[in-house]
């Protein structure tokens, strides 16, 4: 774990940054109390697979009829 305070890491962030991406854990500082820690987002790649939900919507035939609480607004 490495603690860097917040004038430090303005300077460093590439080397921080990189550091994180490793999984080092980082804490910013400030007035020594920990602000901020900085870590990786995970990346999910997994590819879009077209089709994977057919089956599980399902629609009414009357799905674009007038509801009747708003006869009153329609001409």
């Amino acid at each position: 774990m490495q603690q860097i305070s917040v004038d430090e890491a303005a300077g460093q962030l590439a080397s921080l940054i990189d550091a994180a991406v490793r999984g080092e854990v980082i804490l910013i500082t400030t007035d020594d109390h920990h602000v901020v820690r900085l870590v990786p987002v995970k990346q999910v790649r997994q590819p879009r697979r077209p089709g994977s939900a057919r089956g599980m919507i399902r629609m009414t035939d009357d799905f674009d009829a007038p509801l009747e609480d708003f006869q009153e607004y329609t001409v």
